[in-house]
């Protein structure tokens, strides 16, 4: 059952000048903006890179998100930093049976190594446990990201295995670390 949490829209206050707000048609351009002048450095781990290819294929995922019934649809937010969107964050394949999720994120090159996405992620994942009423919570990340593997390591995950094949990039199949937080352990 959808949590009653899921009123629209969602705006979760990080830390002075860095929040997360539930994503918008409006930010389509912003956020196309950052993925088209970082093409190269972001299609590295994120195959939809390459499919994006106008600011029109960032308004469809954006429409994309609000189809089908509430509790199958991803939570999608923008990462806003001093009135900036940086990157984006979201809780995808929510099982509301299971009280289970996964965290996805991505943020501009210029952004990373100032904590954003690690700050960032530990309000989503509370969001997710006191807000959701959720239990668990995970994050894959290409075994060759070690960048992307140092947030869960930061934010105490446990290390589970490794997905074998379980992404594929634009340059073939790609190894996931699997790691997971268990509301017990926040």
């Amino acid at each position: 059952m959808v949590s009653q949490s899921l009123n629209r829209p969602i705006n979760l206050l990080v830390e002075d000048e860095l929040i997360l707000k539930e994503i918008h048609l409006r930010d389509a351009d912003a956020i196309f903006n950052i993925i088209d002048t970082e093409r190269e450095t972001l299609k590295e781990w994120l195959p939809f890179v390459a499919f994006t290819r106008h600011a029109g294929d960032t308004m469809s995922f954006i429409r994309s998100l609000s189809e089908g019934p509430i509790d199958l649809r991803d939570l999608v937010f923008t990462i806003q930093y001093k009135g900036e969107i940086v990157g984006l964050m979201s809780l995808k394949a929510t099982d509301w049976t299971n009280q289970k999720t996964e965290i996805g994120y991505w943020l501009s090159a210029k952004y990373q190594g100032k904590g954003i996405a690690t700050k960032s992620c530990k309000r989503l994942i509370y969001f997710a446990f006191e807000g959701l009423k959720l239990n668990r919570v995970q994050i894959k990340a290409a075994t060759l990201n070690y960048r992307s593997q140092q947030i869960p390591k930061r934010l105490g995950f446990t290390f589970e295995g490794i997905e074998r094949d379980g992404e594929l990039l634009l340059t073939g199949f790609t190894d996931l670390a699997i790691y997971s937080l268990m509301k017990r352990e926040f």
